[in-house]
C-alpha cells in the first residue's frame, strides 16, 4: 500500500469512480440516485481518499466542467448526430470475443434496455471501446479530461453506452479511470489488477487508458 500511495494523487487514477446524476438524466434510463457504500469527495484528492479506494468506491466530482459534453451526450443529441451510423458492439464476457455491427439508432432503441439477471456475458452486447475515430472524434474532442496522469504515459479514450445491469466480468489491462457522463457505474482498474464493471443504470461513460 505504501508504494502505491507513494505516487500520491497521480497514481490515484488507478482506482477511480465518478458518478454523475440528478434531475438531468439526458433522456437516458436512470433509476437510482447514488452508489451504495461509496465515499463522495469534491475535486481534491487526499491520502484519506486513497485509503478509502481500497475498500469501497470513491466518487470524485467537480474536477472539470463537461457541461457542453454532457449536452452532446444526451439521448436526443447522440441520436441526432450518430443515429444512422454503424457501431461495433462487443460481448460482455471477459475477453469480448464476439463483435456485432448494428446501426446506433437500432442499438439505442432495441438493445439498450435493463439486462436479464440470468443472461450470460457472452449473450450481452454493448457499445464500448470500438469507436470509429473518423466518425466519433468530433465528439471526443469536446471532452475535458480530469488532470490526472502517470509519468511517461499517454491517454487513449474509449467512449461507451451500456444498459442497466450490464457489465464485464473479471479481466485486467493497464491503468486508467472512467468518467460517468450519465447514469452510474461501479468500476476499478489499477494497473494489471483483475477487476469487473457493473452499470447500475443506462450509463454513458468515457474511459481514459494510460498506456
Amino acid at each position: 500500500v505504501r508504494s502505491w500511495m507513494g505516487f500520491g494523487a497521480v497514481q490515484f487514477v488507478a482506482a477511480w469512480l465518478v458518478w454523475t446524476a440528478g434531475a438531468e438524466d439526458g433522456g437516458w434510463w436512470v433509476h437510482g440516485t447514488g452508489t451504495p457504500g461509496s465515499v463522495r469527495v469534491d475535486s481534491l484528492i487526499t491520502a484519506r481518499c486513497i485509503a478509502f479506494a481500497f475498500s469501497r468506491p470513491v466518487i470524485i466530482r467537480g474536477v472539470t466542467d463537461n457541461t457542453r459534453f454532457r449536452v452532446l451526450c444526451s439521448r436526443s443529441g447522440l441520436l441526432q448526430r450518430y443515429g444512422s451510423l454503424t457501431v461495433r458492439l462487443s460481448t460482455a464476457n471477459t475477453h469480448s470475443y464476439r463483435k456485432v455491427d448494428v446501426a446506433f439508432q437500432d442499438y439505442v432503441d432495441r438493445l439498450l434496455r435493463p439486462q436479464d439477471a440470468a443472461a450470460l456475458g457472452s449473450e450481452t452486447l454493448y457499445f464500448f471501446g470500438d469507436n470509429n475515430l473518423t466518425e466519433w472524434q468530433n465528439l471526443l474532442d469536446r471532452y475535458r479530461a480530469p488532470p490526472y496522469f502517470l509519468p511517461g504515459r499517454s491517454a487513449a479514450y474509449s467512449f461507451g453506452i451500456a444498459g442497466p445491469g450490464t457489465g464485464v466480468p473479471f479481466h485486467w489491462h493497464g491503468p486508467g479511470f472512467s468518467e460517468v457522463i450519465y447514469g452510474r457505474k461501479v468500476l476499478y482498474f489499477p494497473d494489471r489488477w483483475w477487476h469487473a464493471t457493473l452499470n447500475l443504470d443506462t450509463t454513458v461513460f468515457i474511459s481514459t487508458f494510460l498506456g
